[in-house]
């Protein structure tokens, strides 16, 4: 059993200082040291963390002139890695989360040396009370946090990537900036015959948040699953899903401001160019049906 090797990437925009050094913290507290830790300042200039923190393996800080999006600020770490050539897995983690147990690297390590055909690896999201907000367990439906499996997305707060797996579905989708980007990550996984395990065992504790705190929520929200359908679905499927979601964004969302903005955000994603089209396979389609997630919902 060959073991990967495993790096750590963060991103922040420097506004939770105190949070990105206990985040650093716990990851040096691992029983498992990753060979390299690269920290990306989205939009801001970094302070010195390895000395200072003791933190191990080699550390790099990349201060990005411009905020370039969570997908962006990951291809800024996804590249330096690249450019080094030594790392199998990429353990991404939200500059606010916390490695509560040392032992989550070791554990990721093995699952991926255990199965050659691993892509992605979800880790389960809790707050300090360790409550897990429904929109954090990739399954449709009131779902089990704790129940683990193979399954059709995961949660950009705490996950694994495999490098061999980017090099063959490429990188996050940097122009979508916030929201959908792991959906569309996880469609050409899932197309290209990587399986996406989530294992709830890995947790990430991370502060109890509704994604609606972003001023944009809702316009890019709307612009990027309009996005998202019209790279990755086949031409059947657009209008029945982004009719469903239509449907449900009238039925869930109260505030008019918010539903003004999402049908703004609708209207541009139609308008405005998507990126490469590359539609999934139907051989795909029926693989997220049966793993529980059919591309229309």
């Amino acid at each position: 059993m060959v073991e990967p090797r495993i790096a750590v990437a963060v991103v922040t925009m420097g506004n939770r200082p105190a949070e990105v050094d206990a985040l650093l913290e716990s990851v040096a507290k691992q029983d498992l040291a990753p060979a390299r830790i690269v920290i990306v300042g989205n939009g801001c200039r970094l302070p010195e963390f390895a000395r200072r923190l003791s933190l191990p393996g080699e550390v790099t800080t990349i201060d990005v002139e411009e905020n370039l999006g969570c997908p962006g600020g990951r291809n800024v770490a996804l590249a330096r890695l690249r450019a080094f050539g030594d790392v199998d897995v990429v353990v991404e983690l939200d500059d606010d989360g916390l490695l509560v147990d040392p032992d989550v690297l070791r554990r990721v390590r093995d699952l991926y040396a255990a199965d050659p055909r691993l892509g992605i690896v979800g880790f389960r999201i809790a707050d300090e009370h360790g409550r897990t907000q429904q929109r954090h367990v990739p399954r449709v439906g009131k779902s089990d946090p704790m129940r683990g499996g193979y399954v059709t997305g995961f949660l950009g707060g705490g996950h694994a990537l495999r490098t061999a797996m980017l090099a063959e579905t490429g990188d996050w989708p940097a122009e979508f900036f916030f929201a959908h980007e792991e959906t569309d990550l996880a469609w050409r996984a899932l197309d290209a015959g990587w399986k996406i395990l989530y294992a709830p065992e890995l947790l990430l504790q991370h502060p109890w948040t509704s994604p609606a705190r972003h001023a944009i929520y809702y316009r890019v929200n709307a612009r990027n699953r309009v996005w998202l359908v019209r790279r990755r679905l086949p031409l059947p499927l657009v209008p029945v899903h982004l009719g469903v979601w239509t449907l449900l964004t009238l039925l869930r969302t109260r505030s008019v401001a918010g539903l003004k903005a999402w049908f703004g955000g609708f209207a541009e994603g139609l308008r405005e160019p998507a990126g490469e089209r590359r539609p999934m396979r139907w051989r795909t389609v029926w693989r997220l049906t049966r793993l529980g997630r059919p591309p229309v919902i």
